[in-house]
């Protein structure tokens, strides 16, 4: 089973959803995974990423997922010398266990163009970055990844439910 993971914000808390996928050109999820992350308090600021990574943890403990694969919307590297970022900790902290594919819609300036993906001749590039899977892999998987548009269907899917959970 491959994971994609999505994220909505709250006041110091966080709605996080995983939708569940076998073939990478899948249109729908396989099944979808929701957990409520509880706020912190007091709020405490910290290093980007940490939140995310606090609430993918959580979302797989409490679902006693093993994943193969997990795609996050964000980076896993910020750079080409694979200056870690939090997707990179998350690999670390499930000991290597689920390979990370990170897709960034933002442009990232440390990173070549060899970390681009164009899925929509119209549209930017997202940049993809990986851990535990080659990055050629990686970019061609991405690039079938269901969607018409530059986001793939399922990243859109994530980001909606964990939206639609906050309220």
């Amino acid at each position: 089973m491959k994971l994609v993971v999505g994220q909505h914000d709250l006041d110091g808390g966080a709605i996080v959803c995983a939708v569940a996928f076998d073939e990478w050109d899948a249109a729908e999820a396989s099944r979808t995974f929701t957990s409520r992350v509880a706020p912190v308090d007091p709020p405490v600021r910290s290093p980007r990423g940490a939140a995310e990574l606090a609430g993918v943890l959580q979302l797989l403990r409490e679902h006693a997922l093993e994943p193969e694969l997990i795609v996050i919307d964000g980076p896993v590297h910020l750079d080409a010398a694979e200056t870690p970022a939090w997707g990179r900790q998350l690999f670390d902290a499930l000991g290597g266990r689920s390979a990370v594919v990170g897709i960034s819609t933002r442009a990232m300036p440390n990173l070549p163009a060899q970390f681009e993906v164009w899925r929509d001749e119209e549209a930017r590039p997202l940049i993809v970055t990986c851990i535990g899977i080659d990055l050629g892999a990686a970019k061609v998987r991405v690039r079938t990844m269901h969607g018409r548009r530059r986001v793939p269907t399922l990243m859109k899917l994530a980001a909606r439910l964990a939206r639609g959970g906050a309220g």
